[in-house]
């Protein structure tokens, strides 16, 4: 256990900040997994543009890594365009 009290208010604020992230990471996930089920083109590319931004505001955040938010709106960029 932490003595001093400054270590005490890091545990808490990390804790707090885990949990935003991890919130903001699934809600991430999941709506990647809802554009990779769509059919079609219009769907689509109204869900890409937000599902762009949040992978970019993640990577700003430092909750993934800039290459894989680059990677990630390289592939899902491809699959909209390679809908009909």
């Amino acid at each position: 256990m932490a003595n001093h009290k400054s270590s005490l208010k890091r545990i808490r604020s990390n804790a707090a900040k885990r949990l935003r992230n991890r919130y903001q990471a699934k809600t991430t996930r999941n709506a990647i997994k809802k554009l990779r089920g769509t059919t079609t083109k219009a769907d689509a590319s109204a869900l890409l543009v937000k599902v762009i931004s949040m992978l970019d505001r993640l990577a700003k955040k430092n909750v993934i890594h800039k290459n894989k938010a680059s990677n990630n709106k390289s592939k899902l960029t491809k699959f909209v365009n390679g809908l009909k």
